[in-house]
């Protein structure tokens, strides 16, 4: 896979793309990541990409020109699966859209600032939006960062053991259940007799149990889409 990401603030992706699993994934060339600076297609001598809004208000936009040719350039130069802008007001970001995603070829993801992207670009090249909760960021980066991890950590290889990522929260509706490793008892703080019992029917029964129950009692919302009794 291949990932663009379009950004005022390429240095905000050192940290988070230069550590742990997605570090790993580009090492080993199952993700390709390129980070491309939006002021360096500004024809303006000040690099500038920003105006004040049509009709007055507070906050500045950003203009179409700029993004427009970099998206251009890049579409140019190969077919994108999807050219998605991190917004406040997109779909909300899920386990699911990470699995969706994880099965794209070329990706295109356009970081806001300031008060947004000059609607004509929403319109005439957005294919998707996408929004990581009901808040405001300085910009889209972080949440950008956010979707990169979600995704990469569920295509094939990426993971040492592939069922961890298949057994996440969230994959099948349900919060995973309890995790414990050794010593089995910490200061009188027992694991539970089951997972020490071998028996790997009941065992799978009480994760089972366990995930539901979470799920229940901290986040019900996420049954209402469920089949799950």
């Amino acid at each position: 896979m291949r990932i663009d990401i379009l950004t005022l603030f390429p240095a905000m992706f050192q940290g988070p793309f230069s550590e742990s699993i997605i570090k790993r994934a580009v090492e080993k060339g199952t993700v390709d990541i390129h980070i491309h600076d939006i002021r360096d297609y500004s024809q303006d001598k000040h690099k500038r990409v920003d105006d004040y809004p049509f009709g007055g208000g507070a906050g500045m936009v950003m203009q179409i020109a700029p993004i427009a040719r970099l998206i251009d350039k890049l579409k140019s130069e190969r077919d994108y699966d999807q050219v998605i802008y991190l917004s406040p007001d997109g779909k909300r970001f899920n386990q699911k859209e990470a699995n969706r995603l994880s099965l794209c070829d070329n990706i295109i993801l356009l970081c806001g600032h300031y008060k947004g992207v000059d609607q004509r670009v929403r319109d005439q090249y957005i294919t998707h939006e996408i929004s990581i909760g009901d808040f405001v960021l300085s910009g889209g980066e972080l949440a950008a960062a956010m979707v990169v991890d979600a995704v990469v950590r569920v295509m094939p290889g990426v993971i040492g053991d592939e069922t961890s990522a298949l057994t996440d929260s969230f994959q099948d509706n349900l919060l995973a259940p309890p995790v414990y490793t050794r010593p089995s008892d910490f200061r009188g703080w027992k694991v539970p007799d089951v997972l020490l019992s071998g028996n790997n029917k009941l065992i799978d029964e009480w994760r089972e149990q366990q995930s539901l129950e979470r799920t229940r009692r901290l986040r019900p919302d996420l049954l209402d889409d469920s089949d799950m009794p």
